[in-house]
């Protein structure tokens, strides 16, 4: 039977769990460079290494090296567990750098919701249950309790470090890796960067409410000329309207992924009767 979708679950899991890529045994990374104009259409129906020289220390954690990209595709298997709960989706995931990001769930072969972000909000349509939410990223950041942003999914899908540098930020040396230390309003967040320059490890604390993120990064391969980490852990701690903490572990598997410079289409169909909602 096909589980029933619950938007602002999905919502809270593509947030979250769209956010990092593991690597299937066959994943398979290309390259396109066919330069156009894109088209966005909505419907209405650890080993000791040697440590960096003391000088080199805020060069090399300052600033991590991003994935630079135009357009991304990926394909998906994404495993949501809770105390109660486990359940596995495939999400296909389309990105224009800095404008949208795009995202079709299905669960045993059927498409069962879609997702579009753009910079000012969030729209999602559950397909199963005929449900439309449109949001401002204040109210999901409401929703989620924790502060979230179109420049913080995006970082986080691609491995870049979500927050770059500020003027509260400080930097601890631990083994081979160094944690740069930042604090963005009433966040508090830790990023552990390798030696190869990547974000291992992210850890996001909202410090009124104590919820917490927690995520791993593993088995980075080559993209391109880039770097790209295959496979991640999330761990989501986040209190419930009785004040206690309520855990939810997340992994995602990539099949495929692609950067390009073709345009692609990110197509949302939503009924005119629902769009017309107040």
């Amino acid at each position: 039977m096909l589980p029933k979708f619950f938007p602002m679950r999905i919502l809270f899991s593509l947030v979250f769990l769209l956010l990092l890529g593991a690597c299937a045994p066959k994943a398979t990374v290309s390259s396109t460079q066919i330069p156009s104009a894109d088209t966005i259409r909505i419907d209405s129906t650890p080993v000791a290494v040697a440590a960096p020289q003391a000088d080199l220390v805020d060069q090399l954690t300052a600033s991590t090296d991003d994935l630079n990209f135009t357009y991304l595709k990926a394909k998906s298997k994404v495993v949501w567990k809770t105390k109660n709960n486990s359940d596995t989706y495939i999400v296909d995931i389309r990105m224009k750098k800095d404008s949208i990001i795009w995202a079709n769930i299905s669960v045993s072969m059927i498409s069962g919701a879609a997702v579009l972000f753009t910079k000012d909000r969030v729209q999602f349509f559950d397909k199963i249950n005929t449900q439309y939410t449109n949001l401002t990223y204040d109210s999901l950041s409401t929703s989620l309790g924790f502060k979230v942003s179109y420049d913080l999914i995006q970082n986080m899908i691609v491995g870049n470090q979500p927050y770059k540098k500020n003027n509260t930020r400080r930097v601890v040396r631990e083994n081979e890796n160094f944690i740069v230390k930042q604090q963005e309003g009433l966040v508090e967040v830790n990023n552990w960067v390798g030696p190869n320059r990547k974000l291992k490890k992210l850890s996001v604390s909202d410090l009124p409410s104590s919820n917490k993120l927690t995520l791993d990064y593993e088995d980075f391969a080559n993209l391109n000329t880039a770097i790209f980490p295959f496979s991640s852990s999330i761990t989501l701690d986040v209190k419930n309207k009785d004040n206690q903490f309520n855990q939810t572990l997340i992994t995602i598997k990539y099949s495929k992924v692609e950067l390009l410079e073709t345009p692609l289409e990110f197509p949302f169909k939503v009924p005119a009767k629902l769009l017309k909602q107040p």
